[in-house]
């Protein structure tokens, strides 16, 4: 969808004017994938206007393979407006105008399927199963656990002006138990389901092999129940992995959570360690936080090439975060994050 962000703090009824920039969760983890370098293709559907050119044309621009958009010709291109401040803050506000829209029509009849299955991970967002009956009978259908289906990615994201009606906590709790990684706030659990604490979201999420919740400036826990779901990735055995994130100077509170799950299925797609995956995700995160809008670009990568006189291997890239990653445990706490860390060149403060 294609979302307004008010030139300046306040209610929307005293904001004079908006800038139009992209949204959209899943659209957000794409664009930051394919800016750290992997493929990545974004299957929806937009409306056949101006406001769909715009949707195709950014994000097509950030690298991602948008050949699997689809144009409705009668339905429009999802619209919402929101306040500049932190979704949780008091006084924050947003509008959606997506009832009717050509992402609404998403069904098991309208999405190719050769499409979503052909990639190693198929991301989904808890936001789609809320704007219709037909994209809440496609959410179902791609969490069903059979033979071939690639590794399910699921951010919860629970909207709650979004939903219809009050099954939205529980539909979400079905599809969330049907995917092989699912991430959820601590604060939303407890605003779904009613739960409180880590143990208990565990409790209620048995199901998915990894289970990341996040505890906002507490930082990511994450649950490992198994290796079958992350097949050439650390073997889980049930352990809890607690990951602090490094302090950020944040220039503007929005599009974390998105950028933490791109950076924890970018280290995930790399085969890294739990530790790690964890640490990438609070590093795309912070590199979004450090900058006005929901995206930006991940942190710098460079080309290393085997020693003279190896054996040649393809090229592959060590990125600034992968130097902070693999900090130490006090390195890693003395982090402190400001507007342009993310360049090659760029020193990271400590205190």
């Amino acid at each position: 969808m294609v979302t307004f962000l008010p030139a300046r703090p306040g209610r929307l009824a005293d904001v004079p004017a908006f800038e139009r920039t992209i949204g959209g969760a899943e659209s957000n983890v794409a664009c930051a994938l394919a800016a750290a370098g992997h493929r990545a293709k974004w299957v929806s559907r937009v409306g056949s206007d101006g406001f769909g050119d715009h949707l195709v044309e950014a994000i097509g621009s950030y690298g991602v393979d948008v050949s699997a958009v689809r144009r409705d010709p009668v339905r429009p291109t999802g619209i919402y407006f929101r306040t500049a401040d932190d979704r949780a803050a008091d006084g924050h506000e947003v509008l959606y105008y997506r009832a009717g829209s050509a992402a609404s029509a998403m069904s098991p009849a309208t999405v190719p399927y050769r499409d979503l299955w052909g990639g190693r991970i198929l991301h989904l967002s808890g936001i789609t199963a809320a704007l219709s009956d037909d994209c809440l009978a496609l959410m179902r259908d791609l969490v069903l656990r059979r033979p071939g289906r690639p590794l399910v990615s699921f951010d919860v994201n629970y909207r709650p002006g979004l939903w219809r009606d009050a099954a939205g906590p529980s539909v979400l709790l079905e599809l969330a138990r049907g995917a092989d990684v699912v991430f959820v706030g601590e604060d939303e659990a407890e605003a779904a389901w009613g739960v409180r604490g880590t143990n208990a979201i565990s409790d209620v999420l048995p199901e998915p092999a990894v289970l990341v919740v996040k505890l906002g400036k507490g930082g990511a826990i994450v649950f490992e129940r198994g290796p079958e779901a992350t097949e050439g990735l650390e073997d889980g055995d049930g352990v809890a992995t607690l990951v602090r994130p490094p302090r950020v100077d944040v220039v503007a509170p929005v599009g974390a959570g998105d950028a933490f799950a791109a950076g924890f299925l970018s280290a995930t797609l790399r085969g890294l360690p739990v530790r790690d995956r964890i640490r990438h995700g609070h590093l795309m995160a912070a590199a979004v936080l450090t900058v006005p809008g929901d995206l930006t670009q991940p942190p710098a990568r460079r080309p290393t090439t085997a020693p003279q006189g190896a054996a040649p291997r393809r090229t592959s890239w060590m990125t600034h975060a992968d130097r902070l990653v693999a900090l130490d445990d006090t390195g890693w706490g003395r982090l402190r994050l400001g507007p342009g860390w993310t360049g090659d060149d760029q020193e990271v403060r400590t205190p």
